[in-house]
C-alpha cells in the first residue's frame, strides 16, 4: 500500500502530489490503519494474485460530533492496475461497507486534472458539489479540487437517536 501511496505522490495523481510535508513511512501507514480500524472504520484492500492492486479508506469528515454520520473518502489504484476495474470494484464495495455501518454521506476531494476518478465518482452516483480553486499548490502551479458527494441514505433522511 506504501508503493501505492508514493505513485500518487511521485505521478501528482489525485489530490496528493506534493502534499505531503514529508515522505510517508511504513509505520505511518501502519499507524493511520491501526487508527482506522479502533474507530471501526471501513478500510478495503484489492488484492490480486497475492499483490495489492489498491485500497480504499474512509475517515470522519469533521472531528466535532455534529458531523459523525459523514466521511471523506480516498481510492488509491496502483499504476499497473489502474484501467482493470479496481477501482469500480473498491469505491461500490466501500460505499456498501459505509451504508452498513449507518453512515449517512460520503464527501470526496478530487484533484481537477484527474478525470478519471471524476468518472467513477459520478458513475457511482457521487455528484459535484463544489469547486475549491486554487487550494493545493504542486509541481510548481496551483491546483484546484472537486468535492463530490453521495448519500448513503434515502432521500429523506430521519434524525439521529439520541
Amino acid at each position: 500500500m506504501l508503493d501505492i501511496y508514493r505513485q500518487h505522490i511521485q505521478q501528482g495523481i489525485g489530490d496528493l502530489g506534493e502534499y505531503e510535508a514529508e515522505p510517508l513511512r511504513a509505520e505511518d501507514l501502519k499507524q493511520r490503519r491501526k487508527n482506522m480500524r479502533k474507530r471501526r472504520l471501513p478500510h478495503l484492500v484489492a488484492d490480486v494474485d497475492g499483490v495489492v492492486a489498491g485500497y480504499a479508506y474512509v475517515v470522519p469528515f469533521r472531528k466535532r460530533p455534529a458531523y459523525r454520520y459523514a466521511l471523506k473518502h480516498s481510492i488509491y489504484v496502483h499504476a499497473d492496475f489502474r484501467r482493470a476495474g479496481i477501482g469500480r470494484q473498491l469505491l461500490p464495495a466501500l460505499i456498501d461497507a459505509c451504508a452498513q455501518a449507518d453512515y449517512l454521506q460520503m464527501i470526496g476531494y478530487i484533484d481537477s486534472t484527474n478525470a478519471a476518478s471524476l468518472r467513477l465518482h459520478e458513475a457511482c452516483g457521487f455528484q459535484r458539489v463544489g469547486l475549491l480553486k486554487s487550494v493545493g499548490f504542486k509541481y510548481g502551479q496551483w491546483t484546484d479540487s472537486i468535492m463530490v458527494q453521495r448519500s448513503l441514505g434515502q432521500d429523506t433522511i430521519p434524525l439521529p437517536m439520541a
